[in-house]
């Protein structure tokens, strides 16, 4: 037993010795016994500065996409469905009448997985999008938020239009150069960022 007391003890004093020591480069030290602060490395004029920066697509010339053309791919997100549903619109023909060109409607697993998730509210819309005409894109990644997809696919490949009424996610594709988007308004398609040379509505 008294062993055991007599080691603690040791400890104790050990802990407080330990407890007692501060750092060298406090300001409490004299400043003679301080550490003296790390010179940083003087800054070599000659030496190469390396700035890293993402890679620019090469579908990009200047301020215009190349990959961008008739005839068009646009990729639909789900409230766009929705808003061309309470139009009244019907999705390819306006699409076509909005770009004066032949227009191929993209859907993503995401879109439709939210699309479902939504219940009977939207079994219209759901109907809509398993049109023949309309193309299905699928999926690899992990998780189905629609809009996380859409600009990840958009980044990747410069040759869709994303047709979207979501602020957001329009506030998103606009930081991507060289990406269109179509939205309604006014009870009919509108696009924007769209390159004159490309014939670009008025």
């Amino acid at each position: 037993m008294g062993k055991a007391r007599k080691t603690r003890k040791i400890a104790e004093k050990r802990f407080a010795k330990m407890k007692k020591m501060i750092s060298l480069s406090d300001p409490r030290i004299k400043e003679s016994l301080r550490q003296s602060p790390k010179k940083k490395k003087p800054e070599d004029p000659h030496e190469m500065k390396v700035h890293e920066a993402p890679q620019i697509s090469s579908a990009l010339f200047f301020q215009y996409n190349t990959q961008l053309g008739p005839p068009y791919h646009i990729l639909i997100d789900t409230n766009f469905i929705n808003f061309s549903i309470k139009n009244k619109l019907d999705i390819i023909q306006n699409m076509m009448d909005c770009l004066f060109a032949k227009c191929t409607p993209y859907i993503t697993d995401c879109v439709l997985a939210e699309l479902e998730k939504l219940g009977q509210k939207y079994r219209v819309a759901l109907r809509i999008i398993k049109d023949p005409r309309f193309e299905r894109i699928c999926c690899m990644h992990k998780g189905t938020y629609a809009d996380d997809c859409l600009v990840q696919r958009v980044t990747q490949h410069k040759c869709y239009i994303v047709a979207t009424n979501d602020r957001d996610l329009k506030r998103r594709i606009r930081k991507i150069p060289g990406v269109p988007i179509m939205y309604v308004s006014q009870h009919k398609y509108t696009i924007e960022r769209m390159p004159d040379a490309y014939g670009a509505p008025k």
